[in-house]
């Protein structure tokens, strides 16, 4: 089965960037979606950015022209390039793999604080 593993988090102050990567080992078939979800202190799970097997992308509200999802399928990578953060996008970010019936292979997170 699927194992990923995000790297990349970190300390930036508000307005830097930083990339985030998800690196995917086992069964792992271009037809499945991925997904980047965040979970900040005290809040729900939130759907962050989306790629389907088509390259087609879906962005939250609160990330859009910011955050840009992008995938390798060559080396089983998905990435989340993150610019003009702010303190709001503090949280731990986890890849997430969607199977066309699916099925979820989810990493162990990667923490992204933003503060001054």
């Amino acid at each position: 089965q699927v194992q990923l593993v995000e790297s990349g988090g970190g300390l930036v102050q508000p307005g830097g960037s930083l990339r985030l990567s998800c690196a995917a080992s086992g069964s792992v078939f271009s037809i499945y979606s991925m997904r980047w979800y965040r979970q900040a202190p005290g809040k729900q799970r939130e759907l962050v950015a989306t790629m389907a097997s088509d390259e087609t992308t879906m962005y939250a509200d609160s990330v859009k022209g910011r955050f840009t999802i992008s995938r390798d399928n060559t080396q089983n990578t998905v990435y989340l390039q993150m610019n003009s953060l702010k303190p709001e996008d503090t949280a731990v970010y986890y890849c997430n793999h969607l199977t066309p019936w699916g099925k979820s292979f989810w990493g162990q997170g990667t923490q992204v604080t933003v503060s001054s």
